[in-house]
């Protein structure tokens, strides 16, 4: 029967060996393949080759996975508020004759717009794995306000110096991001509670510098870059006015009457002690600053944002008198010892500074009349006014309009003066109705920023406010209305959170 395997086998092509033989066997097999043992360096170099590409994409990768966490997140969205007061950043393509006459001086770039593409880096890292669980949620964003950049955009190519113009329309464009973000990302009372903390946070580190520089510069110091400082004299006074690091005076001095009320509304919440004893410093240092800055507007705007805010809490809530007379009396007590220089800033001579709007309107109008529907474009108030300003106006002061809503309406036309004051209403009203709800922590919090809205867009009839920081604080502002009145909302639907106390 062996005889007839091996036979067998050796049919078929196959050779039966003893286990010794084929270990033999087996050798020389492995044997055959030396060749390759000489070749295992550059096998390993191969896999060393693939390590260190894999390395590369992890040092690549990094940063992007790092920019999905909630703490580089909520860095970044600290730098963008703090970076309203502070200024840190830049112009490019500089046009000094036309900034020296009011217009926009060149394209902003500062670490707002470096915080603005981290933030949107990770909501769209953000959004690829949500898509990938099929998980989808709806944006807010403002019609209004896609108009109003829409018209603003258009507006470059009928203006006369297209570069202008285009700086006028970044600017409104890296805004409107803002607010795009704000309005979708600010989501729970604790993301509320962060960005009114930052908000109230800057207002009281500027206070403090403003009442610092006020007293160790000059009209004539300079610090211009990174952090820009602005002190100017009062007319032929000794008198300075102090702009701090957010820009001339009345931007300083509007920045201020804005998160004062807000700041102000905070006493009305039922927030711990920590928050009220924030309020209560923004509300002493940011008034004294305010005063340093003797912008008359701001003081208005100030004074109707909190007599609106106090009338209506009590209005709604039969709130006593106890909180309104508090905050009045810290008030008086920051601004007795400063009564003498607010009186004269009031009712004194103030050389013809309000005098001198009323030309500046009229040759707004003449320009409007003349391009009643497209208007002369973004940014180009200054560049046209020389066709408008006839020999009656050699002898009077030329600057941009001190008017938002007059110099809107010259550079962008109807539309654009339109769709800004739909923006404007419609942000209102979000407050309004979050108000109205009843919360105790949001609707305070809405009603302080509608007060200070409101001051700020009468504050609007006297100065042009074209600058960063005010038009990021505004659209900021109206993005966190947005996200709370969605939220006030949705808790009166029957999905209410607890309260913070």
């Amino acid at each position: 029967m062996n005889l007839g395997r091996m036979q067998a086998t050796a049919r078929n092509g196959e050779l039966s060996l003893s286990p010794g033989k084929n270990a033999a066997l087996h050798h020389e097999q492995v044997c055959g393949f030396l060749p390759q043992k000489a070749t295992e360096p550059s096998g390993g170099y191969r896999e060393l080759r693939a390590a260190g590409a894999n390395s590369l994409v992890v040092a690549l990768l990094a940063p992007l996975a790092l920019l999905t966490s909630d703490s580089v997140q909520k860095f970044l969205l600290a730098v963008v508020v703090l970076d309203i007061p502070m200024e840190c950043g830049t112009y490019l393509f500089y046009r000094p004759v036309e900034a020296s006459l009011g217009a926009l001086k060149g394209l902003s770039i500062s670490a707002t717009t470096v915080a603005l593409a981290g933030l949107y880096a990770a909501w769209f890292l953000s959004s690829l794995a949500k898509r990938s669980r099929r998980a989808h949620s709806s944006l807010s964003m403002s019609l209004p306000l896609v108009v109003f950049l829409a018209v603003t955009t258009f507006s470059v190519f009928i203006a006369q110096d297209k570069a202008l113009s285009l700086f006028d329309a970044y600017l409104l464009f890296e805004a409107c991001l803002i607010y795009f973000y704000i309005a979708n990302h600010v989501r729970t009372r604790q993301d509320v509670l962060f960005l009114v903390s930052l908000l109230l946070g800057g207002c009281l580190l500027e206070s403090v510098i403003i009442i610092i520089i006020k007293f160790t510069v000059t009209a004539r110091s300079t610090w211009d870059f990174p952090i820009h400082i602005i002190a100017e004299n009062l007319g032929d006074s000794s008198s300075m006015r102090i702009g701090g690091t957010i820009g001339v005076p009345n931007v300083a001095g509007a920045y201020l009457s804005v998160l004062l009320a807000a700041a102000a509304s905070l006493f009305f919440t039922n927030l711990e002690r920590m928050y009220k004893w924030l309020a209560a410093g923004v509300l002493v240092f940011g008034s004294v600053a305010l005063v340093f800055t003797f912008s008359r507007g701001a003081w208005i705007a100030l004074a109707l944002a909190l007599v609106l805010l106090f009338f209506a809490a009590w209005r709604r809530r039969g709130i006593s008198f106890k909180r309104p007379v508090m905050i009045f009396a810290a008030l008086a007590l920051a601004y007795l010892p400063l009564h003498s220089v607010i009186s004269a800033r009031l009712f004194g001579d103030d050389k013809g500074s309000a005098q001198s709007r009323i030309p500046l309107n009229r040759l707004a109008f003449r320009m409007i009349l003349d391009n009643p529907v497209l208007g002369v474009g973004a940014n180009n108030f200054t560049v046209a006014m020389d066709r408008y300003a006839t020999s009656e106006f050699r002898r009077e002061w030329l600057w941009a309009v001190h008017n938002r809503y007059l110099l809107i309406l010259a550079e962008t036309g109807p539309a654009g003066l339109m769709a800004y004051l739909a923006f404007l209403f419609g942000t209102l009203r979000k407050g309004w109705h979050t108000w109205k709800l009843g919360d105790p922590l949001l609707s305070p919090l809405a009603l302080g920023l509608v007060a200070g809205i409101t001051g700020h867009m009468v504050h609007q009839s006297v100065d042009l406010f074209r600058d960063r920081p005010l038009q990021q604080l505004l659209l900021l502002s109206a993005g966190l209305l947005t996200a709370m009145y969605r939220q006030g909302a949705h808790d009166q639907q029957g999905n209410a959170i607890p309260n913070i106390t």
